[in-house]
């Protein structure tokens, strides 16, 4: 992934806070050609240096048959979008500008290992649910259902387990811009509904920026 050094996030403390609050992410593999599966992956921080994914595919997927371990890459995206030239206060000064996009996006790579034991996948899933439902007001667990019919559930799909062995962080929120082209680009987000995309540009592209 090209980035230019400014754009470039290190830290993996921040890269596993995105790719914890946007779990949903695109895994790459390659065996005899390039597919991209869709799915939620949880991180644990603690499995080695740079964390454990897991994550699961219906028994079904091409990729549940391929020889493992392999390569693949987990893509988190985080919060993006277009940035109109309106928003730079330097429009009015000189007009030398143009549309750009914001985003933030981590890449995980690491080897795929298949799990079809019964306890790891429930322990995985019962993990899973526990993070999308732990701030409901009455929030749905695994164990509140009927176990002869988790355990058909848990026959149809495999577990996947990714070592991470490289993080790369991509944080592009305005931080080349000038303070007044950032505060005007803050305050369209902020105008516009893109609270979280504005929380950003301020708090890390005024820290980062020049």
């Amino acid at each position: 992934m090209f980035q230019p050094e400014i754009f470039h996030e290190t830290r993996i403390p921040v890269m596993h806070g995105l790719m914890a609050a946007h779990p949903f992410a695109t895994l790459v593999t390659a065996s005899g050609g390039l597919a991209a599966d869709r799915l939620p992956l949880v991180l644990h921080p603690e499995g080695g240096p740079y964390g454990m994914l897991r994550g699961h595919i219906a028994a079904g997927n091409p990729l549940a048959k391929e020889e493992v371990p392999m390569e693949a890459l987990a893509i988190f995206q985080g919060p993006q979008a277009y940035v109109t030239p309106a928003w730079y206060a330097s429009k009015a000064e000189h007009g030398k500008v143009v549309p750009t996009w914001n985003d933030v996006v981590v890449h995980a790579r690491g080897e795929i290992r298949l799990v079809r034991d019964p306890g790891w996948l429930l322990a995985h899933l019962s993990a899973l649910t526990d993070a999308q439902e732990g701030n409901r007001p009455a929030p749905w667990a695994v164990s509140v259902a009927p176990e002869p019919f988790v355990a058909r559930q848990l026959r149809g799909i495999v577990g996947i387990e990714i070592a991470i062995t490289a993080l790369t962080g991509t944080w592009k929120v305005s931080q080349n811009k000038a303070p007044d082209d950032r505060a005007g680009v803050q305050s369209g987000f902020a105008a516009a509904g893109g609270a979280e995309m504005a929380a950003l540009v301020a708090d890390y592209g005024a820290a980062r920026g020049p």
